[in-house]
């Protein structure tokens, strides 16, 4: 295997079983990765764009969107901003009952 290569590549490949999952099911997370993919979406964005432009790892996207994973109050923020929306405005919408 080529070190360089790997050291230079701006997403390396992880092992999923490298990243925290939640175990239980959470309505908030789900409902958080929802929004946040159908933002992504409406950009046109695939998980690798999405993640170059937030200096985060696609697969750990991934986890947000699935609702397999609970954002940091750091990273929602974060996400919002990269989306274009406020955080706030996120948080609204996955308060409001379906």
């Amino acid at each position: 295997m080529d070190t360089g290569t790997l050291a230079e590549s701006r997403f390396a490949v992880v092992s999923s079983s490298l990243m925290p999952r939640r175990v239980r099911y959470s309505r908030y997370a789900a409902s958080f990765g929802a929004v946040i993919r159908r933002l992504r979406d409406q950009r046109g964005w695939t998980l690798i764009d999405f993640g170059r432009k937030a200096n985060m790892n696609p697969t750990y996207l991934g986890f947000i969107e699935r609702g397999e994973n609970s954002p940091t109050l750091d990273t929602v923020i974060l996400l919002s901003k990269v989306l274009g929306v406020e955080a706030s405005d996120v948080l609204r919408e996955i308060e409001q009952p379906k």
